[in-house]
């Protein structure tokens, strides 16, 4: 593998001097109260993404999102006039959750006509407006037009469908701002035939983004996914990304690999050979407008090289959407449920198959990416089971580890000037 060109400063982080280049403090990722922070100052005030808009096909369909860093759960459903809505999950009569099937837990979907509370039945329209209330005539002075459900900033980008829990912040489009701007026109809506994974990890949200936003650990941690002479050649070469960049408190990270297909058929595994696909996708690129890579957005493999493959954009603070040079795509979701633990939730998005060939050749994509989630996953709950004991808790990250020292950066900044308007307000 070449060595890639580093920035004039000499190296990807020095760039960026307010982060310096001092191991990293990762207390944030197992105290408690820094937690509780995290979720006041950073999941009830950011725009958070919940899905796309292909959840909600027609006219009263909907899907829940359990949300229990933000202490609430949402419901998202198309109204009549195609707009896409949010609301907090709850019956305005005496709060029981609304939308729920046999547990009141669990993420649920569908189509409906109107939302029916369990409990008292109480009704609701796709707009939120409260229509009907059982015996009526035994409440006191009740104007059902002020108990409609509760609704949620919510708006969408590009077909992502995102919610925030602040009706004071700013515009989605400008919180995304430049990084989101240059990835605008990808053919996202092509891309229907979609594969899911969700499970609980026990780790810190941030440790598991931690782990995807650096490819240092791929020759080492995944070395058993490739044949024996090309796992060697990985070990001996290291990792050097292409391309890093921050965009205030989002990042991104482009790399080489991906290339399908292989220059070597040799390098993979037969069944990758027979199949046409692996870890890095279909190698047969889908003929869709939009993917050659003369038409791809401007924020796509930004140094433009030819060795380009994969490129992950972290939009702050738990969505990570990942391009592979084969012309599909991979969004990541980190939802804590408390300091050491966390659902992650990964999809992968290919354009529909045309025969059982393609549809195979996606499946073993799919099943080949749970593989290699596991072995991080599994490496994580060890890593929170060791910061747990705070026999270390200063840990320094090299050059390729950029946007690990970034993410707890900017994290640490959410909660330092959340902390700061919080002591203003009590005086």
């Amino acid at each position: 593998m070449p060595h890639f060109a580093k920035p004039p400063a000499g190296s990807w982080t020095e760039q960026y001097p307010e982060l310096g280049t001092a191991p990293v403090d990762y207390t944030d990722s197992i105290d408690p109260a820094h937690y509780e922070a995290e979720r006041e100052a950073i999941f009830k005030k950011t725009w958070l993404n919940v899905g796309r808009v292909e959840l909600l096909p027609k006219t009263g369909s909907y899907f829940t999102k359990e949300l229990p860093v933000a202490d609430t759960s949402l419901i998202l459903v198309r109204g009549k006039d195609k707009v896409v809505r949010a609301f907090h999950n709850v019956c305005r009569h005496r709060g029981n959750k609304l939308v729920w099937n046999d547990y009141p837990q669990e993420e649920v979907k569908g189509t409906c006509r109107q939302f029916t509370c369990k409990y008292h039945a109480w009704r609701y329209d796709l707009e939120g407006k409260l229509t009907f209330v059982q015996q009526e005539n035994e409440f006191f002075d009740l104007d059902k037009a002020d108990y409609g459900l509760k609704d949620v900033r919510c708006e969408v980008w590009e077909g992502f469908i995102f919610v925030n829990l602040d009706p004071d912040a700013a515009p989605l489009k400008e919180y995304l701002g430049e990084m989101a701007e240059g990835l605008e026109g990808y053919p996202f809506h092509e891309m229907t035939e979609v594969y899911t994974y969700k499970a609980e990890i026990g780790s810190n949200w941030k440790l598991f983004i931690d782990a995807f936003t650096e490819f240092y650990h791929a020759p080492v941690l995944h070395q058993k996914q490739a044949v024996k002479e090309e796992a060697d050649k990985l070990m001996g070469y290291g990792f050097e990304a292409l391309h890093y960049q921050l965009f205030g408190r989002h990042s991104m990270i482009s790399s080489w690999g991906g290339m399908a297909p292989p220059k070597d058929p040799n390098m993979v595994k037969p069944i990758e050979r027979v199949l046409r696909s692996g870890l890095f996708g279909p190698w047969d690129r889908p003929d869709v407008q939009g993917l050659a890579p003369e038409d791809l957005p401007p924020a796509i493999n930004p140094s433009r090289h030819r060795s380009w493959g994969t490129d992950s954009f972290e939009f702050f603070p738990n969505f990570t959407l990942l391009f592979w040079a084969p012309g599909w795509y991979l969004t990541y979701h980190y939802w804590p449920t408390a300091v050491n633990k966390h659902i992650f939730e990964a999809n992968l998005y290919f354009v529909p198959p045309k025969n059982a060939r393609e549809r195979l050749a996606q499946e073993l994509a799919a099943v080949t990416f749970k593989e290699y989630a596991l072995q991080d996953a599994n490496t994580l709950e060890a890593t929170q089971t060791m910061v747990n004991s705070r026999a270390v808790t200063d840990f320094p990250l090299c050059d390729q580890e950029l946007l690990l020292r970034h993410l707890h950066h900017t994290a640490a900044e959410y909660v330092k000037k959340h902390k700061e308007r919080t002591d203003v307000a009590a005086h």
